[in-house]
């Protein structure tokens, strides 16, 4: 697994004394100014008002980074000793959580500088501050400031210089001190296969949840997985509907017996009331719709993504989670927490993003090697409810390799690049599976149900509730459960080329949906009771 080094940087005495007028200040790891504003693109448009409320995780440095990335590649290597030998959430932070004396020393910082600490997560990674600008201003001798959006219409808050804070522990990160970056769902909408013959059992023949459960793993004596002893753990940035969520199920079935519960993180609201909410009821049902048995999903709510990360991670309830959300990159902080979920046997879903590119689409969270990238395709069906005919890529599928140059590929992946799909040999490639993406799905949004709906959006929480009927296998066998399946698929597919359905025909930008492994459909899509089997391992 790749590990990209933290941005760090050092601030002489001298110059953090003129900065911020104390010798003794400290600079954090990381960096929090956007580039717009270090390059002077950003005009500025004011100062942000001393009493707005600010919420923030003050973020500490992981201790034993490079055992961590060894482990985390180990226990997801089939050739490993340690493949799936997973830690507690206990036994992860023993061993790699900041000590109870950094953690609590840290707090007491903050909390006696006029900063209220509101709340603290199982592994000591991060804690949550709140209080008002002109306190995170004094304590983090910064100026927040009001800036024009140089490529939207649109004002964006940022400090006017690197944070450094009066304090002898480390600290990483602080988080959400700017917003240059506003999270967008990966879910769009198209009426461009309308006229065409769907063959879902929605109306006008788009596909409803259920459709994907029949496709991908089976009906009948066959299809006896339905997700039961487990959970979905689904990061969604917004609040969601619950009414959204039962409206769906009255109008396209089953009747869903499975428990949805909204965890607002860190204080969030987590559920509202007629608020639009398609990317999170579109996440609920569909996995849902492929496990139906499940114990709960739980939808996890913030507008902290890292937030709810570690505390899907610290939790450690759900061994699949899934997001379907693009938002700014922030690799120091989130690469460590996919590297905690992996080591604790956790499998990690994202979209990999629409309108073709990876660098159109986003490029993030999809672009970190450590979580596993859905892309889309074009289902057909050979009939509502009925089983797999044909599977080409979708033409909006996000595909490509890191678009800044700093992932670098994994020893996994490496040997599927050829000529053919046009992947690169030096960088991490999206995707690594898919599944459908195109337009012809419902959802219920705002009290109605349309369809025409697509998106990577609804591959990544399929994967997901796919996940929890190979769980149940793997449970049921007194087997772990699958963890990180980057390097199992890669590791199984070069044996096994029929464990996943493969993805041919169609392009997605310049990248071609070739036989074998591409980056529009990744390895492939689920292929029911052979995937479970081949993966879990009996």
């Amino acid at each position: 697994m790749y590990s990209k080094s933290l941005s760090v940087f050092a601030f002489t005495a001298g110059l953090s004394a003129s900065l911020c007028g104390s010798a003794s200040a400290a600079a954090l790891l990381t960096r929090h100014v956007p580039a717009a504003v270090a390059r002077h693109q950003a005009a500025l448009a004011g100062a942000l008002d001393p009493a707005t409320h600010m919420r923030m995780q003050v973020v500490l440095p992981m201790r034993n980074k490079g055992d961590l990335g060894e482990l985390a590649r180990a226990v997801s290597d089939p050739s490993s000793p340690l493949y799936r030998h997973y830690l507690s959430v206990a036994d992860f932070t023993r061993r790699f959580g900041p000590t109870t004396s950094d953690y609590a020393t840290a707090q007491k910082f903050f909390a006696s500088n006029g900063l209220q600490v509101t709340h603290t997560f199982a592994n000591r990674y991060m804690f949550q501050v709140e209080g008002k600008a002109a306190d995170v201003e004094r304590v983090l001798h910064v100026k927040m400031n009001l800036y024009r959006h140089p490529t939207e219409h649109r004002s964006f808050m940022a400090p006017d210089r690197e944070p450094t804070l009066s304090l002898k522990v480390p600290v990483q990160h602080i988080t959400s001190l700017d917003n240059y970056v506003l999270p967008h769902p990966k879910l769009v909408h198209s009426d461009a296969r309308a006229g065409k013959a769907l063959t879902g059992s929605g109306p006008e023949g788009n596909y409803i949840a259920s459709d994907f459960r029949a496709a991908y793993y089976g009906t009948g004596q066959y299809a006896k997985l339905t997700g039961t002893g487990q959970s979905v753990g689904l990061m969604e940035l917004e609040p969601f509907d619950p009414a959204d969520v039962a409206l769906y199920f009255a109008n396209f079935g089953p009747a869903n017996t499975v428990a949805v519960n909204g965890i607002g993180v860190g204080g969030a609201q987590a559920t509202c009331l007629g608020c639009e909410d398609g990317e999170q009821e579109l996440d609920i049902v569909y996995a849902i719709g492929m496990a139906p048995g499940l114990d709960q999903v739980q939808v996890y709510v913030s507008g902290d993504p890292v937030a709810i990360e570690n505390q899907m991670a610290s939790d450690n309830t759900s061994k699949q989670l899934s997001t379907s959300w693009g938002y700014g990159e922030d690799f120091a902080d989130e690469d460590p927490i996919y590297q905690e979920m992996a080591v604790q046997g956790q499998s990690y879903f994202t979209a990999s993003g629409d309108f073709s590119t990876l660098e159109d689409s986003g490029p993030w969270p999809e672009e970190d090697a450590n979580i596993i990238a859905v892309g889309g395709t074009d289902l057909v069906t050979a009939g509502p409810g009925g089983k797999w005919q044909s599977e080409p890529g979708w033409e909006d599928s996000a595909a490509g390799p890191s678009t800044d140059h700093n992932i670098t590929i994994e020893s996994y992946q490496l040997p599927y690049i050829n000529e053919r799909n046009l992947g690169s040999k030096l960088y991490r490639n999206v995707a690594d599976i898919s599944a459908n993406g195109d337009f012809d799905m419902m959802i219920c949004d705002q009290g109605s149900c349309q369809g025409g709906w697509g998106g990577t959006s609804f591959s990544s929480p399929m994967w997901a509730g796919f996940t929890a009927l190979m769980n149940q296998h793997a449970l049921s066998n007194s087997s772990p459960t699958v963890g990180f399946l980057n390097p199992t698929l890669y590791a199984l597919y070069s044996g096994n080329k029929t464990m996943l359905r493969n993805v041919v025909g169609n392009m997605s930008g310049i990248y071609p949906a070739v036989k074998g492994y591409d980056l529009v459909g990744g390895l492939g899509s689920p292929g029911g009771k052979k995937t479970i089997t081949t993966v879990v391992g009996k």
